[in-house]
């Protein structure tokens, strides 16, 4: 790459050189221009290109290493640091990166587990059984495991009424299509996943927004709209909710619970976050199991890569529909996926890196709740993403979305409330998650940054 922009830009520039160096790093790692790992020009190189004293140059690359933008090796020099999720992808894309993942553990024990058994299950697999199409919902060995599996958050789930389904996103979009008629509305709680609303975007569905408090979605509120209109069906997050991280008292599920037995309206129980604390109270399914459809998955503790999810539907008869609405838009899930994951619950690799996952969450949680207590952080004990309500005065240009800006250039995966908001007013405030390929290092640098930019 040519840095001879670089020199333009700091000519005009009134900042001094070494602290516009920083800036026009994360302006290229924003805009393509530069790629994770990529290395940089020899320091006294750039300071010839740049015209600029070689001390100058040396300094702006120090800021750049205190930002987390670069890092430097003996004998490899400086180079593009690969641990960022706030960048565009390459090839043009222009997509930013700031879905909530979770921590990466590499160089756990537990990886080392699971990509051995990985290799195990590809070197002894059927190659072309598993590139055939193959019947909606996984074979019956990967539904019984995966009913296990799911048996300790639902204890009543059982292999007839499962389906295996690639990703989460997945179960929402073939659910909502099946449940919600023209002329339905779909409730929703006031803050909500952004792909639940891309989905009923593309379908022409109507959310109704149902207001929350500090616990959760209120449930009166859900009583006064199956009043009022034509409700489908109610979505909701009860545990860790994305963005907003509340979990949803037990009292509160059985208010909710028992309004939708009265009313007859199926439940959408999103459980994404849900194997993430210790203990949760007991699922919505196990209230109302005769309408719930409970969806889980790996994508919040494992990898959104592994596009592994699970749906179990109230009963045999909806499972079939489930199936036939999910077969049209998606066909199946990969067989090879579902056997991997499949190995993964069945020798216990599963489990191990479930609890490493958990205590790199705690770990993160207690950084969040310690630096950011002063600013009103909420969080989990478990979770890995934080709600941080932003004070703002009117006409201040210092709004949620500005700060999720410059906070996303420098790697840090922030986004402002209006994302998630289905009722028009949306709080000031930032979902933060330190997920990802961000180290412990990079955490505390990433929450330097919020406390600088707020």
């Amino acid at each position: 790459m040519s840095f001879n922009h670089w020199a333009t830009r700091i000519k005009s520039s009134a900042l001094p050189a070494y602290q516009v160096i920083p800036d026009l790093i994360a302006e290229d790692l924003r805009q393509g221009r530069l790629a994770p790992r990529e290395r940089l020009p020899p320091l006294r190189d750039l300071a010839v290109i740049l015209q600029l004293n070689y001390t100058t140059v040396v300094r702006g690359f120090a800021e750049a290493r205190e930002r987390g933008l670069i890092a430097s090796r003996p004998g490899l020099g400086s180079y593009v640091r690969g641990s960022f999720i706030g960048l565009p992808l390459r090839a043009g894309t222009g997509a930013e990166m700031t879905m909530n993942m979770p921590p990466e553990i590499d160089g756990h024990p537990a990886m080392q587990k699971m990509k051995e058994a990985a290799a195990d299950v590809v070197a002894g697999a059927a190659m072309h059984d598993l590139m055939r199409y193959q019947d909606f919902g996984g074979t019956p060995h990967d539904r019984d495991l995966g009913a296990r599996w799911l048996a300790q958050w639902v204890p009543h789930a059982v292999p007839e009424r499962l389906l295996i389904a690639p990703g989460i996103h997945s179960v929402l979009l073939g659910l909502i299509s099946m449940l919600v008629k023209p002329g339905q509305s779909l409730c929703v709680e006031a803050m909500v996943y952004p792909g639940l609303k891309a989905i009923a975007a593309q379908l022409g569905v109507q959310l109704q927004p149902l207001a929350m408090d500090l616990d959760g979605l209120i449930p009166d509120e859900f009583e006064s709209a199956c009043k009022s209109t034509p409700v489908a069906a109610i979505y909701l997050c009860p545990n860790l909710h994305n963005p907003m991280t509340a979990t949803l008292p037990m009292g509160r599920r059985e208010q909710i619970a028992d309004i939708a037995l009265r009313y007859s309206v199926p439940i959408i129980e999103d459980d994404a976050y849900g194997m993430l604390p210790a203990a949760i109270p007991p699922a919505l399914a196990d209230f109302a199991p005769e309408l719930t459809y409970y969806v889980s998955g790996m994508s919040k503790w494992l990898g959104a890569g592994v596009r592994t999810a699970y749906v179990l539907a109230p009963n045999l008869a909806s499972s079939q529909r489930v199936a036939g609405a999910m077969r049209a838009t998606t066909v199946m899930a990969s067989p090879l996926i579902n056997m991997l994951v499949s190995r993964w619950l069945q020798d216990g690799t599963a489990a191990e890196v479930l609890d490493a996952i958990r205590a790199e969450c705690r770990w993160r949680s207690n950084l969040l709740s310690q630096r950011l207590a002063d600013y009103g952080v909420r969080t989990q004990p478990h979770g890995f993403h934080a709600w941080l309500p932003l004070e703002t005065s009117e006409g201040s240009e210092n709004t949620a979305s500005e700060v999720a800006g410059r906070l996303r250039d420098l790697g840090v995966a922030a986004v402002a409330g209006s994302a998630f908001c289905t009722n028009r007013q949306p709080p000031e405030g930032l979902r933060l998650c330190l997920g990802g390929s961000l180290t412990r290092d990079d955490c505390s640098r990433a929450i330097n940054a919020v406390i600088e930019a707020i």
